[in-house]
This record gives structure tokens, sequence and C-alpha cells, in this order.
């Protein structure tokens, strides 16, 4: 197998179980038009996060990078009229293209975009009350991976999902001495995951269109 034909079977369960839609296609072309890095889920995924979602029953959801706001319309489509969705960008240029991407799509009444660090911010949705949250989607800088998983412990309930993105590295995350801070922090997250005892998760690899790369589900149990 290769990149190709992993690109070639994405783009064939897309094309026949995600429906083309103009907000998410706008939402894709906005973003790479203003320079950001294409790096959001691949379609099929993010139908998987809504799916997620929806199965859940989340009513509010915190998400943990926000890039142009391509994940986000996905997961805010699985709330309720009144659900919430809170997602956190640390640049302020990505958040205001999410914003526009988020209004365009009819969602902005339930999505509130953060700019700022994330791990500044999480204290700041604790002091609020801002949780529990139903999920939590992680995909943000690797490096703070471990620090997000205990923020979004911190703002859940027994019940909660967590999800966090691009965990398998393209394989290096079996690597027992990375010299990326990217899979030393991913790993570390694994350990901390492993040993938490109000956690029951497994990963899985992924390829696609994205390459090879992995998921993490938890659930929160305690």
């Amino acid at each position: 197998m290769n990149q190709e034909q992993w690109t070639a079977v994405d783009h064939y369960f897309t094309d026949r179980l995600v429906p083309a839609d103009e907000a998410l296609d706008a939402a894709l072309r906005d973003s790479t038009a203003a320079g950001l890095p294409e790096i959001a889920v691949a379609p099929n995924q993010g139908k998987l996060l809504h799916l997620l979602a929806a199965t859940a029953g989340a009513r509010s959801v915190l998400e943990i990078g926000t890039l142009g706001g391509y994940s986000t319309i996905w997961l805010a489509r699985a709330l309720p009229a009144d659900g919430r969705l809170i997602t956190l960008e640390y640049d302020p240029a990505h958040a205001d293209v999410a914003r526009a991407n988020v209004a365009r799509a009819g969602l902005d009444k339930v999505v509130e975009v953060r700019t700022g660090a994330a791990l500044d911010t999480l204290p700041r949705l604790e002091a609020e009350g801002a949780g529990p949250f139903d999920l939590v989607f992680i995909d943000a800088d690797k490096v703070n991976n471990p620090h997000y998983v205990s923020w979004a412990l911190k703002l859940a309930r027994p019940g909660t999902l967590i999800i966090v993105d691009n965990v398998g590295r393209a394989g290096k995350v079996a690597e027992e001495h990375p010299d990326d801070p990217a899979i030393t922090g991913t790993r570390e997250m694994f350990d901390l995951v492993a040993r938490e005892p109000r956690l029951d998760a497994t990963a899985f690899q992924t390829v696609g269109t994205k390459g090879y790369d992995g998921l993490l589900l938890a659930r929160v149990v305690s």
C-alpha cells in the first residue's frame, strides 16, 4: 500500500458517504486562501467526529485547536439547538478565519472561538465553571498533549469522550527515544492515559489523504 492508494480509498469513501457541503467546502477553500496550513481533518474523519458526538448525545463540546473551523463545524452540527461548543485557537488570524467559516455555516450562536494559548485559556474555563463537557477533541500542538488531556479530565464528567488526533505520528510514536518534541509529547500523553484510572481508552492507526497516523479515544469512567 502507498499514499496514492490510501488517498484513492479515502476519496471512494467520501464520495459515497460524505455528500458535498458548501459550508464545509468553503471553509477549506477560505482557510487555504488565508494561508492556513492544510492540516484540517479529512472529510470522512470529520464525519466520524460528527457521528461520535451525535452517538454520545453530546450537548457541550470543547475543542482544543480550531485552525479554520472545519472540524468545529462537523462537531457543532451534531449538537442540539441549545448546545454549545467552545473552541480554543492560539493564532488570532486563524481564529478570525474560523469565526467567518462558522458564521457562514449558521453556527455562530452555538460556537464560541476563544483566542490565546490553550494552557492560559483552560484555567479560565475552569474558573468560569464552563464544564463539564460531554466531548473534548484535542488537535493542537502535540508537545502539550499530556497537559491538554489533564485539562480535559478536569473539565469532564463520567461518560465524557476525549478524542486526540494525530497520535500515530507516521509510526514514530513507537520509537522509545524520539528526537521530535511532538512525538515525545504524544508518548507522554499515552503514558498519562495508560496510568489514569479514570480513563478507559484505546487507539488505532489510520491511513488516508492525511497519510499514516492515528486517533486515541478515551472515555471518562469516574
